[in-house]
């Protein structure tokens, strides 16, 4: 690993000082590339406006008229936690606007597949629905589209994936990625997306007299959902992503959320009132996310659209219950695939440029997660495989893949399709995330052709895993007061959480729990606790050390100790 410490514009800095920000505070952001206090504002009236989205227009007369004229709407969603939060939103929101007749349809992962399919839309039109909405899907459906629109249904898309070489010929498409739109943040999540229709959505109501701006609907309530399915998707917080995530932040620590949320919050053991995005990501989103992956997602999305508060509990507890279940059938998985891929490197070389690695006993739910582990194991692009579940598809395999900074895994699969016609069955996904279904024979192919482009795309320096930090960091800054308010602010994907790196003395480390490494550190002449999770190897006696800031609390006592991200194999 290669630590380099992140640039800090030092006019930035102070500017920022100057305005009223924590000196620790200004010097992160600068280093993210904030350049005034103005970009820190969250109030609503700082986010982008949704008439920037392309199809808006068409998209909210067409659900005005269906409001209007009583029709009946269903949501088609995507069994993972965006999807699940955007599909709440939807009905949550349209329900508020007059859309009384709304209700909402699942894709099965293993029976249905990723989207608006052919079946899925006839579905839709055997439910009586006339207006059929997806939310965090439906850009790459140009069949399914084609189905609900022959069925007479009218056809309004909400995406944020990237498109294939076709549009679905939707009655209105609204995607901050589609062709031509202009929209100024591209990392919006699905959630996202679906929140801005119904804003613009208000606003086409309103001037058509439906209500006032002091009687109109506060879609406001809905942040707190647009905030946790945006951190758990795990899109680019730029500024305008940033934004909602700190209005949804702060609605949840006055108390103001769904009765799910606070449910979520309680069945994972935390606090609601001093809410995090660290708590989205590793807590809330997963527990919503193993629905998809081992269950029915209508069980995640029914958790936050009850009001009621004993369902929404109970509802929450069977949701932590199946990650439970998750985390075990992860833990084998990912052994058995990390011994796998760990094969490929023979006697002791380097891994390949790609890796991908397939077992018939892999569980198809969370062939993502576990390729995500190996891809921050060996620093490999990573797909990993499962045999199909669905009727009909028992001779395929599903991938699903992760990738490394430099490398668009998407872009990849593209060329692998153009190079080996009908060796990728569907495919899509983003630079970071993809997933593809090939036949179960053409496993090798796959490897070898994804291999191939790696090679050619890949060089020694992408190769080689680089950590960005902040630098040292000020012993004044040590302390719980600190870390809490670090710990409040906004950061997630493109907008990465503070991390120090500096010259450490090692006073003593041990083994706890078999697989951690308990450390006492010295740190400006200072005893520090430390600890790096999943990681046995002694270390040196001093090295530069990657580490995050956490307290620790025990007895009572609250102490800051240092999480050890990474240890510098290079010089800075």
């Amino acid at each position: 690993m290669k630590i380099i410490p992140r640039d800090i514009p030092a006019d930035q800095a102070s500017a920022l000082c100057r305005a009223g920000v924590h000196p620790l505070l200004a010097q992160l952001y600068a280093a993210r590339g904030v350049c005034s206090a103005d970009e820190l504002d969250d109030a609503p009236a700082r986010l982008l406006p949704p008439a920037g989205l392309l199809g808006m227009e068409a998209a909210v007369r067409l659900l005005a008229d269906a409001i209007e004229g009583g029709l009946r709407l269903c949501i088609v969603a995507d069994y993972d936690c965006d999807g699940a939060t955007a599909c709440a939103v939807g009905w949550r929101g349209l329900r508020m606007l007059g859309a009384a007749d709304t209700h909402y349809l699942v894709p099965d992962r293993v029976v249905d597949g990723y989207g608006l399919t052919p079946p899925i839309a006839r579905r839709v039109h055997e439910s009586g629905a006339q207006v059929l909405v997806t939310v965090d899907n439906g850009i790459a459906s140009v069949e399914g589209v084609a189905q609900a629109k022959a069925l007479g249904l009218q056809v309004v898309v909400t995406d944020h994936h990237l498109p294939g070489s076709h549009l679905p010929l939707a009655d209105a498409i609204v995607n901050p990625n589609q062709p031509g739109c202009g929209f100024e943040s591209k990392s919006m999540a699905g959630v996202g997306v679906m929140f801005y229709v119904l804003l613009a959505l208000r606003a086409e109501l309103r001037a058509r007299g439906r209500f006032d701006k002091a009687s109109q609907p506060r879609l406001e309530a809905l942040l707190p959902l647009v905030a946790l399915g945006t951190v758990a998707d795990v899109v680019r917080l730029d500024a305008n992503n940033r934004r909602l995530v700190a209005l949804g932040l702060k609605q949840i620590r006055r108390g103001q959320m769904q009765a799910g949320v606070q449910a979520l919050f309680d069945a994972a053991g935390r606090k609601a009132l001093a809410a995090t995005t660290f708590d989205f990501g590793f807590a809330l989103g997963p527990r919503i996310n193993a629905a998809g992956r081992l269950a029915d997602m209508t069980i995640g999305i029914e958790c936050l659209t009850t009001d009621d508060k004993g369902r929404a509990a109970q509802l929450a507890q069977m949701l932590d219950s199946i990650n439970r279940e998750r985390r075990e059938l992860e833990g084998g998985m990912r052994e058995q695939a990390m011994l796998m891929a760990e094969g490929l490197c023979a006697d002791g070389m380097t891994p390949p440029p790609a890796i991908s690695v397939f077992d018939p006993d892999f569980h198809e739910g969370v062939v993502g997660i576990v390729a995500s582990r190996i891809k921050d194991r060996m620093h490999r692009p990573t797909f990993v495989f499962a045999a199909s579940g669905a009727p009909g598809h028992e001779h395929e395999l599903k991938g699903s893949g992760r990738s490394i900074p430099g490398f668009h895994l998407r872009d990849a699969l593209d060329l692998v399709s153009k190079r080996h016609p009908g060796l990728l069955l569907r495919f899509g996904g983003h630079a970071m995330a993809a997933g593809c279904t090939i036949a179960e024979a053409d496993f090798s192919r796959f490897e070898q052709a994804l291999a191939q482009v790696a090679q050619e795309w890949l060089d020694a320096a992408t190769l080689t895993r680089r950590m960005e930090t902040d630098g040292p960091l000020d012993p004044s800054f040590r302390n719980a007061e600190i870390v809490e308010r670090l710990n409040l602010e906004v950061w997630g994907q493109g907008f990465a959480p503070p991390t120090f790196s500096e010259e450490i003395e090692v006073l003593s480390q041990r083994l706890v729990g078999e697989r951690h490494l308990k450390l006492q550190l010295r740190h400006h002449g200072e005893m520090v606790d430390g600890i790096w999770f999943g990681h046995t190897d002694p270390l040196p006696e001093s090295a530069c050390f990657a580490y995050r800031l956490d307290i620790n609390e025990w007895r009572g006592e609250r102490k800051v100790q240092f999480l050890i991200e990474g240890i510098n194999s290079e010089g800075t």
